[in-house]
């Protein structure tokens, strides 16, 4: 058997309108409303300032984009699979692509602190409502290791001339579970961090 169509003239689209592909994410998106990801953002973070309501209803969207990751969107124009099919009436308050784009663009890095915060009371949540961290209350193995992003440009907030002569890098302090090799905390940071020969 032959196919006849190279790669690039097939594509494939869902947009039945009375049929859900992503159905997987209910069980997802209600067990982080049970663990309180929107309260959280409500009452942590804060775009103050941001031209064109970009800094409303943060609750609404950043919880549209961990749907739309979980459902596969690595890019912004991908967070368009909320939309499709039948997930309206599924999900309330879904955000267009360009809106949770204009939005991820006025972060700053202390916007991204903010986000972090979220991100350490929601994980708490979570282990204690599920099977996350099995024996969290034991003695375990944690394995604090450093990585450092390149990063251009010289707006990019947090970067520095640090570790590597010459380039620009955000350091990424992580904490991982020996046996799982479950990230459980993760920052970005200034790029002279404890790893540096050099005073910060």
């Amino acid at each position: 058997m032959q196919v006849f169509h190279t790669p690039a003239a097939v594509s494939a689209a869902f947009h039945d309108p009375n049929l859900v592909a992503y159905a997987g994410l209910v069980p997802v998106m209600r067990l982080a409303e049970r663990c309180g990801l929107s309260r959280l953002v409500a009452a942590k973070v804060k775009l103050t300032g941001a031209g064109n309501g970009a800094g409303a209803a943060a609750d609404a969207k950043v919880t549209g984009i961990v749907g739309g990751m979980a459902a596969g969107a690595d890019s912004i124009d991908d967070l368009d699979v909320l939309r499709h099919g039948a997930m309206p009436a599924l999900f309330g308050g879904i955000r267009a692509p360009s809106t949770l784009g204009t939005f991820l663009r006025t972060f700053t890095h202390g916007h991204a602190l903010q986000l972090h915060s979220v991100h350490r009371g929601f994980l708490a949540a979570l282990a204690a409502h599920t099977p996350l961290l099995p024996g969290s209350g034991k003695k375990a193995f944690i394995d604090v290791d450093s990585t450092h992003k390149r990063v251009y440009g010289r707006a990019k907030q947090g970067a520095e001339y640090g570790r590597f002569k010459g380039i620009r890098t955000r350091s990424r302090p992580q904490a991982l579970r020996a046996r799982k090799k479950l990230t459980s905390s993760a920052s970005w940071r200034r790029s002279r961090v404890n790893d540096d020969d050099r005073p910060s």
